[in-house]
């Protein structure tokens, strides 16, 4: 996959992510969730492309770690999600899935660069 290929895939699941909180009942638990899984998802998207502009493989390497750690919340948040909207489960597993794939991606790239780096 290319860096190319991987923004159009984070900008993709954001837009995902933001079309099933319109769908989900206007609740408090749901309103809580979702402000905050708005944040975290469009952040793997906004922190990958950054992490394309970095200055030296130590800033790339920060920079993806912050996609790590933004990824795995926003799983997360829609495991949440599926627990207390059991109807929504057939929307929301998918992206779940999607964000999973994403994680194991970035995971092997954090991997990669390390080893680069010790070279």
């Amino acid at each position: 996959m290319t860096p190319k290929d991987l923004k159009q895939r984070t900008f993709d699941f954001a837009v995902s992510v933001a079309k099933l909180i319109d769908q989900l009942p206007n609740t408090i638990s749901n309103r809580a969730y979702s402000s905050q899984i708005a944040r975290s998802s469009s952040s793997i998207g906004a922190n990958y492309r950054a992490s394309q502009r970095a200055k030296s493989s130590k800033d790339f390497l920060n920079k993806l770690k912050i996609v790590e750690e933004e990824t795995d919340e926003t799983i997360y948040f829609l495991q949440l999600l599926a627990a207390i909207n059991e109807n929504y489960v057939q929307l929301i597993d998918p992206l779940i899935y999607e964000g999973v794939e994403i994680l194991k991606i970035i995971v092997a790239s954090i991997n990669t660069t390390r080893r680069n780096m010790a070279k």
